[in-house]
């Protein structure tokens, strides 16, 4: 797939999805391009599904498009599964790159432009590759001033607050033929305001162990065997 056409993958999973709460308006009335049954929410694609990580009860909920599916609540979860299925462009890319300059190549080539878009501000802070986990998985955490899923709750903790800085983990592996990115915001930097004491390094561990608490929930499907040659 073309790089032009992989950022229009990324326009209409990630960044459509990646906006405040928005109350009433996201209350689970959308209809979805998944399905979701026994809070097993599964992909339009068929690629995964995954124990939804919110509560209707405390006001999550879920919304989708083609390639992406974002699960939200009003406190601290906001976390986004983009899945986007490899042409052989891409799956080539991958074969001569290897997994770790692929998943960097990926996040630089179509991830991060696209934040940039919406927040231009955006920064890496930093990155990390974990060999073993998903056979490769890159670890980015952004800030992104102004990017806060959560600006509601600011406005009632901090009336007339200047922009708050975001902070994200994300998580790019590959698995059967879709790369996957699941993003998150770390919630508590805002919500906790001044009691917040974590180090970087904690911070980051913790972020670190969200995005791998997300990959347990998800269960991943296996490509159909090629036919049998005659």
């Amino acid at each position: 797939m073309h790089s032009d056409g992989m950022r229009r993958l990324l326009l209409t999973g990630l960044l459509a999805l990646s906006f405040p709460f928005l109350g009433s308006a996201q209350e689970g009335r959308m209809p979805l391009f998944g399905k979701v049954k026994d809070k097993i929410y599964t992909a339009p694609s068929g690629a995964y599904r995954i124990t939804s990580p919110v509560l209707q009860e405390l006001g999550g909920t879920i919304s989708d498009s083609e390639n992406a599916v974002v699960f939200q609540d009003k406190f601290t979860i906001h976390i986004t599964i983009g899945c986007f299925q490899q042409d052989a462009t891409q799956r080539w890319e991958f074969s001569t790159r290897g997994p770790k300059d692929y998943l960097s190549y990926f996040f630089s080539t179509y991830v991060f432009p696209d934040f940039q878009s919406a927040y231009p501000d955006t920064k890496v802070e930093n990155v990390e590759y974990a060999p073993k986990l998903m056979e490769g998985t890159l670890v980015v955490y952004t800030l992104i001033p102004g990017g806060s899923m959560f600006t509601h709750r600011l406005a009632e903790l901090a009336p007339g607050a200047p922009p708050y800085v975001a902070k994200r983990g994300n998580m790019l592996f590959v698995r059967h033929g879709y790369v996957y990115v699941i993003s998150l915001e770390y919630a508590e930097r805002l919500t906790e305001g001044h009691t917040f004491k974590l180090t970087l390094a904690e911070e980051n561990a913790e972020i670190r162990k969200r995005l791998e608490d997300v990959i347990r929930l998800m269960e991943f499907a296996r490509p159909a065997p090629e036919p049998a040659q005659p």
